[in-house]
């Protein structure tokens, strides 16, 4: 049994330390889950913290035959997905979070030697973000769950009460719509897969 699964069957149990440290382990990607939806830090903070909340509540009909994290995620962007169908959210600018040096999402990489390949990294980051802003929200899920969660398109479909047909298609409309935004937006930007505890920006 490994160390999260321990934390898990404790926290089933009620022990409050326990489930602190599935917090711990997860607030980095859950919260990157939320930025990446509503792209605001404040939202995404607000929104990360009624996730857990969510998680605690529906802990005991967790099935441990699950990924732990893919049930946990799945919970995240359907809080999200909510917030955004009740908020009705449009286009959301980032340019108010981009000198913020306080903000938990903006690390330096420790590794770029040249300043400015860092710079150009960061601007196809936010031109990815305000890009995603102009999806919908399932469709935003899907390619966030996609190429920053590495989900399958089959957990997609489970997880978002889509068909595995819808779930390509919509990747594929998704994918062509940024293609197309991120071009007027940037000569060069590069939509990669990244893992879930890569910070957003």
């Amino acid at each position: 049994m490994n160390e999260e699964t321990t934390w898990i069957l404790q926290a089933q149990q009620g022990n409050d330390e326990a489930f602190t440290l599935l917090v711990e382990h997860y607030q980095t990607p859950v919260f990157n889950l939320c930025y990446r939806m509503l792209g605001e830090p404040e939202l995404a903070e607000d929104a990360a913290q009624e996730s857990f909340l969510r998680v605690y509540q529906n802990l005991a009909r967790y099935d441990r035959q699950r990924s732990f994290a893919t049930w946990l995620l799945s919970i995240t962007a359907h809080y999200c997905i909510d917030r955004l169908r009740r908020r009705k959210f449009g286009l959301i600018s980032l340019e108010e979070q981009a000198d913020d040096d306080d903000h938990p999402m903006e690390f330096a990489d420790p590794g770029a030697l040249n300043p400015a390949n860092e710079v150009e990294r960061r601007e196809d980051q936010q031109t990815i973000q305000n890009v995603l802003q102009t999806l919908s929200s399932t469709d935003r899920a899907a390619i966030i769950l996609r190429y920053w969660y590495d989900f399958s398109e089959v957990e997609i479909a489970e997880n978002l009460n889509l068909t595995i047909p819808a779930v390509k298609s919509r990747l594929h409309r998704a994918r062509r719509e940024l293609a197309t935004r991120m071009e007027a937006d940037s000569p060069e930007p590069r939509l990669e897969r990244m893992p879930y505890g890569t910070p957003a920006l």
